[in-house]
C-alpha cells in the first residue's frame, strides 16, 4: 500500500515530501519552498549501478538515508496521491530546468 506525507524538519526548516513503497520522495525548501531534491530511490540505484550517480544527483539531488519510519517522530501529515504528484512534477521540472541552466553556461 502507498502512503503519502510530509514532514517538516524544523532545524533546517525544510519540507520533506514522501511516496512511500514507490520510493518517490520531494524535498522543499522553506520558506520559498525551492526544490533541493526530488530523487527516487529506484532511479539512484540505477543511477549508482550504471556508474550515472553524479550526474543524477546534480539533477535531481538524493534521497534521504534516514529510514522512513523514523519520520514518524517528526509528526507527519498524510497527503493524498494527488498532493505529492503535485509537488513531485513541479520539483522534478525545477530540477531539469536548473541542469539544463548549468548545462548552457557550461557549469
Amino acid at each position: 500500500m502507498t502512503r503519502w506525507f510530509r514532514s517538516h524538519w524544523a532545524e533546517e526548516d525544510t519540507w520533506f515530501y514522501f511516496e512511500v513503497d514507490a520510493d518517490g520522495q520531494v524535498e522543499l525548501q522553506e520558506p520559498l519552498e525551492k526544490p533541493v531534491a526530488a530523487a527516487s530511490l529506484a532511479e539512484w540505484e540505477a543511477a549508482q549501478q550504471s556508474g550515472t550517480l553524479a550526474e543524477y544527483e546534480v539533477t535531481f539531488g538524493a534521497t534521504e538515508e534516514v529510514a522512513v519510519h523514523e519520520w514518524d517522530g517528526h509528526e507527519p501529515q498524510d497527503l493524498t496521491a494527488g498532493e505529492f504528484e503535485a509537488v513531485w512534477l513541479t520539483a522534478r521540472a525545477t530540477c531539469r530546468a536548473r541542469a539544463r541552466a548549468r548545462s548552457a553556461h557550461g557549469a
